[in-house]
C-alpha cells in the first residue's frame, strides 16, 4: 500500500497553503495498492515534533477502502472524522511555533468499520485498530514557519 500527494514528495517540505500560513486545507492524497479484503481505511496525520508532545492534526476512519483512492477535499461518503489536537474535527493543518517539524499522514486499511464515535480520541483510535491492521503506508512532509 501506498500514500503520495502530487503536492510535496516523502520528506519534502508541504506547501504553505496546506499549512496555517495559507488556506489551512487538507493536501490531496492518493491511496494506491489497498488489500482487495480490507472493509475500511484510517488517517491519522500528526506531528512527533510539537514542544507538548505529538500533535493530531486530523484523523479519520471508515473511509471505504477502494484499491485506488485520491481524497481531495471533503472526504468520501461515510468516513468519520475525529478530535484532533486542536480540540475539533477535520484537517487542522501544520503551524509549528517554531524549527522544521515532521507531518506523519498515516493510512492503515482494516478488516473491519470502527465503530466510534467522532469524539474519540487518537489513543481511542488506535485501540480500536489492534488487531484489525492489514497493511499501512505514511507520507512525510516538513515544514518550518518563517
Amino acid at each position: 500500500m501506498k500514500i503520495e500527494s502530487h503536492e510535496f514528495e516523502h520528506e519534502s517540505v508541504m506547501p504553505p497553503k496546506f499549512t496555517c500560513d495559507g488556506e489551512d486545507s487538507a493536501p490531496p492524497l492518493k491511496i494506491t495498492g489497498v488489500p482487495k479484503d480490507a472493509k475500511s481505511l484510517a488517517l491519522i496525520v500528526d506531528d512527533p515534533d510539537a514542544p507538548a508532545g505529538t500533535w493530531v492534526h486530523w484523523t479519520a476512519w471508515n473511509i471505504p477502502a477502494e484499491s485506488t483512492l485520491e481524497l481531495e477535499g471533503d472526504l468520501p461518503a461515510g468516513s468519520v472524522e475525529g478530535v484532533t489536537s486542536f480540540g475539533n474535527t477535520g484537517y487542522g493543518g501544520p503551524c509549528p511555533p517554531s524549527g522544521t517539524h515532521r507531518y506523519f499522514f498515516k493510512v492503515y486499511a482494516l478488516d473491519a468499520e470502527l465503530d466510534l464515535p467522532s469524539e474519540t480520541m487518537l489513543d481511542g483510535i488506535m485501540a480500536a485498530m489492534e488487531g484489525h491492521i492489514l497493511d499501512k503506508a505514511q507520507l512525510v512532509g516538513l515544514y518550518e514557519r518563517r
